[in-house]
């Protein structure tokens, strides 16, 4: 059985968790603590993985990094840097489709965060940074953590977008769902019960941890 697919999505899923928990929480911290104009606009984008199908986010992705958008041209002509059908196209579909789940739960926690506290540290005259340092992050860790082992989660499991914009190149871009549906297409239960297990498997022990993360249990 080829291992590829496996490690393949073990890299994808990190990388793209990277992207998710950098961004995310500098998005979660703007909306929970800052009022702006578009603000609701702007969340409204970010939360369109969740109601939206994959294969038309897919298409939306391709549409923008695609040879033919001029951000595609731009970054092939100009920057040597490709997209499409690329292991990098997997990790943005999973980047784009992970964000929500991160950023529902990081907000939450932020939001919690008794804002009396952090208004004495200001009048002890603390800077905004070391507020952010030593007050905000460690009470909302546990929501944070939560977000980034879903994102993890889903990130792993990518398959409409990733399919879309990466395409399905066993050895290049062949991720452990699309190999699932490679497995089952070519009538091989056997492949498929082992992987359908592995990510099953992997799926209840992040949810698990997540949920007790979220209840305060460690």
């Amino acid at each position: 059985m080829d291992l590829f697919p496996l490690y393949l999505t073990i890299k994808v899923s990190i990388t793209a968790t990277l992207f998710t928990a950098s961004i995310g929480l500098v998005l979660a911290l703007l909306i929970a603590k800052k009022d702006f104009f578009g603000k609701n606009l702007l969340e409204v984008i970010i939360m369109q993985p969740l109601v939206i199908p994959p294969t038309v986010l897919g298409y939306y992705l391709l549409s923008l990094f695609g040879r033919s958008s001029s951000i595609g041209k731009f970054m092939e002509d100009v920057l040597g840097f490709q997209i499409v059908f690329t292991w990098k196209g997997a990790v943005v579909a999973a980047f784009i489709s992970s964000l929500p789940l991160f950023l529902t739960p990081a907000r939450a926690a932020i939001e919690g965060v008794g804002k009396d506290i952090e208004n004495a540290a200001r009048l002890l005259g603390k800077s905004e940074f070391t507020i952010l340092r030593t007050i905000t992050l460690p009470l909302a860790w546990r929501g944070i953590l939560a977000g980034i082992v879903m994102a993890f989660a889903r990130a792993t499991g990518e398959f409409g977008a990733t399919l879309m914009i990466a395409g399905n190149i066993p050895g290049l871009t062949q991720t452990l769902p699309i190999a699932i549906y490679d497995a089952v297409q070519m009538g091989d239960d056997f492949t498929a019960n082992i992987l359908v297990g592995i990510i099953t498997l992997f799926s209840f022990c992040v949810l698990y941890f997540a949920n007790r993360f979220t209840r305060g249990r460690f």
